[in-house]
């Protein structure tokens, strides 16, 4: 790890880091630290229930997916970056599907590809810090390696994981993509968000499979 420049504090790098990232067209940033012993256990519970179905690869990496210096030696900190992608303007999503004559593409796939747009903007969000400190460790993930996101960013403060297991914001919901920049930089942490799900099981009973067999599974 690098010294951060005494000018700096992590404090302050911390508020500049998700000033950029607003900047660069995220809606919210946040930081977490590496402690996803909880979410592991929850993964490998899963896993051993063979929940997971014909998706051999959430199983191929052992543990390297819930333990980020091991996947990324040298990692202290995690940046994880959220990028809305429903317009607020947008035309009620649903209603197409009950329009026979026409042809359903998911919302997220209607502009560029986000593993492109997300990992341009979080390696200029790194070229940034570094260019505030010096030289940093660090590797950019978008879905492109084993990483327990969704739990990285829930601890971030980016929402809190539903009883269908995706991460809600109040006002984004899910429609959201996620990022993530291993850095080794012990920048101070966020307080994870709390949850507001309650007694709602909305998610459970409209599931048109009834793949969510229980609360967050």
């Amino acid at each position: 790890m690098q010294s951060v420049h005494p000018e700096t504090a992590l404090s302050e790098l911390a508020a500049l880091i998700k000033t950029w990232g607003r900047e660069l067209g995220f809606q919210q940033v946040g930081i977490a630290d590496l402690d996803l012993s909880e979410p592991e256990a929850r993964l490998l519970d899963w896993l051993a229930a063979g929940f997971h179905g014909d998706m051999d690869y959430m199983a191929r990496h052992g543990v390297k997916r819930s333990r980020p210096a091991e996947l990324v030696p040298g990692t202290v900190r995690v940046i994880a970056a959220r990028m809305d992608y429903l317009p607020p303007d947008a035309a009620d999503p649903w209603a197409v599907l009950h329009q026979g004559d026409l042809g359903y593409v998911s919302r997220y796939a209607l502009g560029r590809d986000y593993h492109k747009v997300l990992r341009n903007r979080l390696q200029q969000l790194a070229s940034r810090i570094t260019a505030a400190i010096g030289l940093l460790g660090y590797r950019v993930f978008v879905d492109s390696a084993p990483v327990l996101e969704k739990a990285l960013a829930e601890k971030a403060g980016l929402g809190w994981i539903g009883k269908h297991s995706n991460v809600l914001d109040r006002r984004a919901g899910s429609w959201f993509f996620l990022g993530e920049i291993y850095v080794d930089l012990p920048l101070p942490v966020d307080q994870p968000t709390p949850g507001h799900c309650g007694r709602c099981t909305a998610c459970l009973e409209i599931c048109p499979t009834r793949a969510i067999v229980a609360p967050y599974q």
